[in-house]
């Protein structure tokens, strides 16, 4: 009994002593980690852990005024090809199907061909690539979607080895279209945006950054937000993007007829100053034309003509001149202080005796210089006084970067020789960018209230607005009301009854002012006879009740120039363009008990243009006949409606081999109807059919050919 007390406590003994030991060699262990081990277990968790890791948020859209998408952050792709993942199992799969991929591939991307994807890949395999890359560009986001579904790349990773790199691409959905006015990024987005709205707005658009931590766990890296990212806002532009296209086509096709190197198109919202459209084209070494500078805010060049309106204005304010006022311009040369002074029309004897709102329909040199000279030669301050007064001089603090600070100085700022007003009343000596002319005409236009022209309306947030941005006056009232009245009625007769009668319009009355400028070149460049001119019209319509203002400027070398013929045709199809895009607003506006407007209708097929019309709520009376699902007709117009006179169809299917009469038509119903008769149609000009080489009614053959000219 004894003994087996004896063995138990020895045990026991053992038991204990062996506990403490293993207790001991915990502490000790323990605190060797702790203190002797301590930075080597620290940097093998730092190996498992990735601390801060930066997330990107999405940059925020730029929409149209209309809520069109016109800049937005989307996905591109590279592909890659791990050949060592998933080991042999996913080499068979892949050998197994690789004409399925090869042909999947050659679907999604045609440029290379089934066989040539085929090779590439037997390369790569060979290789034992881990990184291989399956095709040389970026692909979007759809394609990479297709390319995931063919067989072995619709497995994950680690077992198929496809792969790819994300990269976030800013994509412009209408192209060229208001491209530096909406602005770029740099190619490291990292580094941000380098101009336009992408710029100025940049704080809002970029978002704010989040930040995880990564974790390895059970070999995978695990997200650990610790901070979540904030997408940028939408930031909703004034842009219209029907109203820009209109704009640039117009402009594009103009600058290629006539040679020209720079052009500017930009139209504005009379009252809220919302910049609807701005358009600047330059022309690139191969010949054709791009946006590659905001030449419509940054240009500083000597306006010309149009600044006579701001002069003229000058006068009027201060009672020297009415519109009545006479000038002896004699034969259309003056001479002013040792320099002549020449009206556009001195070779052929000049304008003689005219008053002053003829002055500004011819836009005449002489006429406008002699009398600033007469009544400011003593007191020139005064005159630019009278400048500085409606605000002209006046930057914009536009809401984007790169605008040009106007250079309009007097005898204060600037050493000031006797020639010196007479030129700068007609726009020489002064530079001002488009943006300021516009900004001026536009506050004409506005009942003498001038506004900052403004690109952006607001900052928007899942579909709440987180900042507006008002209208803002710059000056309540530029003159009198006296002075804005005569102005007005000036500006409407130099388009209806001077040069700028190109700019004018049958639907609506127009009104501004053309200009037409010299472009220093230097001594070397008049010595060489290398003359670049700055060819401009700004106005506004409808003159009666303005709702846009305009101004196109256009840089080209030698002559011809005319701010009325290039420039005023410009914005006289602008003008009418963007009018016919708000036909409906306006007819419906304008039709009611006491008033009817009346369009003019083309010559055509009667049924659809019936149906315009009653779309339109125009008043229509049919007269003829209207059997058959084609009914051809030439309209009529008459004080109360529109007269549709259907032809007799009967009697045109009699007629097959007999020219119809297209008199009248659009481009599109004449040549259908003349091809449909076994014609061919050659085309000259733009309009309305004005003549056809085959007379109505003549006997004809088939495929011969009939020339139409339309104007």
């Amino acid at each position: 009994m004894a003994e087996n007390k004896r063995n138990i406590m020895t045990r026991y003994f053992f038991v204990v002593l062996v506990m403490t030991l293993i207790g001991i060699a915990i502490i000790v262990k323990g605190a060797l980690i702790m203190f002797a081990e301590r930075q080597y277990w620290q940097d093998v968790a730092d190996r498992f852990v990735k601390e801060n890791v930066t997330v990107k948020p999405n940059r925020g859209n730029i929409l149209s005024a209309d809520g069109k998408l016109m800049a937005s952050s989307l996905p591109e792709y590279r592909i890659y090809m791990d050949f060592k993942a998933g080991g042999k199992e996913k080499d068979s799969l892949l050998m197994l199907h690789i004409n399925e991929i090869c042909e999947g591939l050659h679907n999604i991307f045609p440029d290379k061909s089934a066989a040539e994807f085929k090779r590439h890949l037997l390369k790569g395999r060979k290789k034992g690539s881990r990184n291989y890359l399956i095709y040389p560009r970026r692909i979007s986001y759809i394609q990479y979607k297709e390319a995931k579904k063919l067989p072995v790349f619709n497995l994950n990773k680690y077992r198929g080895g496809f792969h790819e790199l994300a990269y976030n691409q800013r994509k412009k959905p209408f192209g060229s279209l208001a491209a530096r006015t909406l602005g770029d990024l740099y190619a490291d987005t990292a580094q941000g945006a380098k101009n336009g709205i992408e710029l100025a707005f940049d704080s809002l658009l970029k978002g704010q950054d989040g930040i995880t931590h990564r974790q390895k766990v059970m070999n995978k890296y695990l997200n650990i937000i610790d901070k979540a990212p904030v997408d940028g806002c939408d930031i909703v532009s004034t842009i219209d993007v029907d109203m820009q296209d209109i704009c640039e086509k117009a402009l594009v096709d103009k600058l290629k007829e006539i040679n020209a190197s720079v052009g500017v198109a930009v139209l504005m919202e009379v009252q809220t100053g919302e910049v609807r459209a701005i358009v600047n084209m330059m022309k690139a070494n191969d010949g054709n034309y791009y946006e590659m500078r905001n030449n419509a805010i940054s240009d500083m060049l000597e306006p010309g003509s149009t600044f006579k309106t701001a002069s003229i204005m000058v006068a009027l304010e201060d009672g020297k001149i009415t519109p009545e006022t006479e000038v002896e311009t004699g034969n259309g040369i003056m001479p002013m202080y040792g320099r002549q002074m020449r009206d556009h029309n001195w070779h052929r004897g000049g304008y003689g005796t005219i008053d002053v709102t003829r002055i500004l329909e011819v836009s005449s040199n002489i006429g406008v210089s002699y009398l600033i000279d007469k009544y400011y030669k003593d007191d020139p301050q005064k005159f630019v006084d009278g400048l500085k007064r409606m605000s002209i001089d006046q930057p914009l603090h536009l809401q984007i970067s790169g605008e040009g600070k106007p250079n309009i100085r007097g005898p204060k700022e600037k050493y000031f020789a006797k020639t010196t007003l007479p030129w700068m009343s007609i726009g020489y000596e002064t530079q001002v960018p488009p943006m300021n002319i516009l900004t001026f005409y536009n506050a004409i236009a506005n009942n003498g209230v001038m506004v900052k022209p403004k690109f952006v309306k607001a900052a928007v947030k899942n579909g709440e607005v987180v900042e507006e941005y008002p209208t803002e006056i710059i000056n309540p009232k530029i003159c009198s009301d006296h002075t804005l009245s005569q102005i007005r009625t000036i500006l409407q007769k130099v388009v209806s009854e001077g040069l700028a009668k190109p700019a004018g319009s049958k639907q609506f009355p127009v009104a501004g002012k053309t200009g037409t400028a010299q472009i220093s070149q230097g001594a070397a460049g008049y010595k060489s006879g290398r003359v670049n001119y700055l060819v401009s019209f700004c106005g506004y319509f409808p003159a009666d009740n303005p709702k846009y203002s305009c101004i196109v400027s256009i840089q080209k070398p030698g002559l011809p120039a005319s701010g009325g013929l290039m420039a005023g045709s410009v914005f006289g199809k602008i003008a009418e363009r963007v009018y016919a895009k708000d036909l409906r607003y306006e007819l419906k506006n304008a039709i009611d008990s006491t008033t009817n407007v009346i369009p003019a209708v083309k010559a055509g097929e009667m049924k659809e243009a019936l149906y315009v019309l009653n779309q339109l709520s125009v008043p229509v009376q049919r007269e003829g006949e209207w059997n058959g699902s084609t009914v051809w007709g030439h309209p009529s117009e008459s004080p109360t409606a529109v007269l549709l006179n259907a032809g007799n169809t009967d009697q045109q299917k009699k007629e097959d081999n007999r020219v119809p009469n297209v008199i009248g038509m659009g481009a599109k119903d004449a040549v259908f109807l003349l091809e449909e008769k076994g014609l061919r149609v050659r085309l000259s000009g733009v309009g309305k059919v004005r003549r056809q080489s085959l007379p109505h009614g003549s006997h004809f053959t088939k495929g011969q050919t009939v020339l139409l000219t339309l104007r």
